[in-house]
């Protein structure tokens, strides 16, 4: 245990001298995306093969250096999920991409034995080899520094992120600076809340500073509950320490000696990580009664979510972590008041916890001089939908969706036409080729309509159905409304019926000024912020797609040829031979006929499954839409 700063110094000046020994580091991507495609049987492979090639490796960081060893190691998410599994080579920088168990032993033999870079492993752009990884553009248009730790350390080793200067701010709020001082410093940087919201984190700490309650707490939003939205769950995962950190400055700022990280039970790997980082700081006394030997107390505690969406919401949070059921209450009181056990509490989300020891190491100023004026610092994207590079970005403040979607995501996958990107997952709004140009930040995105909310971007081309689109949202919200206040509990349900009966082809006149009366009405009257924000898809398509209601509506017609109530399954009877494969497949009985005569279908039962367009052998069957 390390009961002095001078320890901690001395233990992180070995540790540097460790990683600066090493030979060469063969790191392996570790995030879901390469892990899912074989990133642990890749790992292991490596070392099998160096073991048996008599090459000097080492798994863990030593803090002896070892210069003629290889450092095998399997870091975080390395952002870029399209092209893995990956493997990059340090210190020169080399990307492999899409690497398989095959590849290793070449990599071993060329790279590592013989110092040379697998050019057909590198990633290839028309005709165009890039062999750093800092050339590759999808990292170039980047700006990362919540994710830098992620593709390098190993997050299981608080060794790692000590050697990479973790702990340093801590160290500087623990001996040099006064809780107001810190505050000031957050305040001064213009950091704003990461969850979606967007409230200014300075003035929430203030607040709570302020407050004289015996008890105070930290509070780290980890419910990250967006579809297709992952940010939250790579920095706790890939770099738990650094989120650590900024909730212990948290603490010793406002007056709190008790923590507590709210996690989805449905991110194992993210609670595992969170429950070894916490054990490791207690053990080297980084968490606990006595921090570094100074007397002041930080104390964690982990609580698993059940999965419930409206739990991202700060009262509804607070009440599960309490025991009661996850539900939102009027305000005020707000959380800073009487938050955590009817205490004041900061609740920050992680992306936000994770900007803290950054701002406190290089200063207000340096993370004001990223993104806007009012949008200080980077913010994380979850790239998904239909682009070609999907994964995990971080981009300054203000950054356009065109650099986003066509500079570092490469555009639309199969080249086919932008046609929408959703913003902010359920809570968020739609965006059209109009909007490539607006700055990705807080205010503009509002203007418009539209949030940031925790940062997934859904990325839509010419054949998605806007209609189909918001029906999905509103399926989701509807499904995780708790139900506590009646416009979002009877107003989503409306709405959704609405919806499923306009993509079945039974939409009736009206239904889009109905729907539109709703969804204002649940904005205007819904107790939380998620109920506030629950008709935003329905809003933003209806105003930027109106058209598509309108052929949904009264020409029974699907622009996109994407909803299936809407198409027609018939056969052609100059092509049918009276097989009997359609009838036989078909698991509605829709199909009848007489064998070497020609079979129909009664669209009354037939339910658009296709399965009878896969039987056929002889391609009579065929598919038809409206308009």
């Amino acid at each position: 245990m390390l009961k002095s700063r001078e320890e901690l110094i001395s233990l992180r000046e070995s540790l540097k001298k460790a990683v600066v020994a090493e030979k060469e580091r063969i790191i392996v991507c570790g995030g879901a995306g390469c892990v899912s495609k074989g990133a642990n049987k890749i790992f292991r492979k490596f070392a099998e093969i160096m073991k048996e090639r008599n090459v000097a490796f080492s798994l863990e960081l030593q803090e002896e250096p070892h210069g003629d060893a290889v450092r095998l190691k399997q870091s975080g998410c390395h952002g870029f999920c399209e092209i893995g599994p990956l493997v990059r080579v340090e210190p020169q920088g080399w990307l492999y991409t899409k690497v398989t168990e095959d590849d290793c032993d070449e990599i071993v033999s060329v790279t590592v034995e013989n110092g040379k870079c697998v050019d057909r492993l590198a990633y290839t752009l028309n005709g165009v080899i890039y062999r750093e990884q800092k050339e590759v553009p999808f990292y170039k248009g980047q700006t990362r520094i919540v994710l830098d730790n992620c593709d390098k350390i190993d997050a299981t080793s608080i060794k790692e992120y000590i050697a990479a200067d973790g702990y340093t701010a801590l160290e500087k709020v623990l001996f040099e600076m006064t809780g107001e001082e810190v505050v000031n410093e957050i305040t001064e940087s213009g950091l704003r809340g990461r969850g979606g919201g967007g409230f200014p984190t300075g003035k929430k700490w203030t607040q709570v500073a302020r407050q004289t309650a015996p008890e105070k707490y930290i509070v780290c939003n980890g419910d990250e509950g967006d579809p297709g939205a992952f940010m939250d769950r790579s920095v706790m995962e890939d770099d738990p320490h650094r989120m650590i950190e900024g909730m212990i400055i948290a603490g010793l700022a406002c007056g709190a000696q008790e923590g507590y990280i709210y996690v989805r039970a449905e991110y194992p790997k993210a609670v595992a990580r969170l429950n070894l980082a916490i054990k490791q700081a207690t053990e080297m006394g980084i968490l606990g009664d006595d921090i570094l030997g100074t007397g002041k107390a930080f104390r964690l505690h982990i609580n698993k979510g059940a999965g419930a969406f409206v739990c991202g919401e700060g009262s509804a949070l607070t009440a599960s972590i309490e025991g009661k059921r996850g539900m939102p209450r009027t305000k005020p009181p707000r959380t800073v008041e009487h938050g955590l056990f009817d205490m004041p509490t900061v609740l920050n989300n992680v992306e936000t916890f994770a900007n803290v020891s950054l701002i406190i190491n290089r200063g207000a100023a340096w993370y004001k001089s990223i993104g806007t004026e009012n949008s200080s610092g980077t913010k994380t994207f979850a790239l998904t939908g239909n682009i070609k590079n999907a994964g995990l970005i971080e981009v300054p403040m203000g950054t356009t969706l065109k650099e986003v979607i066509f500079d570092i995501g490469g555009g639309v996958r199969d080249d086919k036409k932008f046609k929408a990107v959703q913003i902010g997952g359920p809570s968020g709004g739609c965006l059209t080729e109009e909007h490539l140009n607006l700055p990705l930040d807080f205010d503009s995105l509002k203007k418009v309509g539209a949030i940031i909310g925790s940062g997934g971007l859904v990325v839509m081309d010419d054949k998605t159905c806007m209609v189909e689109v918001a029906r999905f949202f509103m399926n989701f919200t509807q499904h995780e409304s708790c139900g506590k206040c009646v416009p979002c509990r009877e107003g989503t349900k409306c709405m959704l019926e609405i919806l499923n009966r306009i993509v079945e082809g039974r939409g009736e006149d009206g239904d889009i000024e109905l729907l539109k009366e709703l969804g204002e009405t649940i904005s205007a009257m819904a107790l939380c912020g998620l109920g506030k924000t629950a008709a935003g898809p329905v809003l933003s398509t209806i105003k930027y797609f109106e058209n598509e209601y309108r052929d949904h509506i009264y020409n029974k017609h699907c622009p996109a040829n994407a909803c299936q109530k809407l198409k027609t399954i018939k056969i052609d009877p100059e092509l049918c031979k009276g097989c009997s494969k359609c009838a036989r497949h078909c698991p509605v009985l829709a199909i009848s006929g007489e064998i070497k005569q020609t079979f129909s279908i009664d669209q009354n039962k037939c339910i658009k499954c296709g399965t009878c367009l896969n039987a056929c052998p002889f391609g009579a069957i065929k598919e038809s839409w409206n308009g």
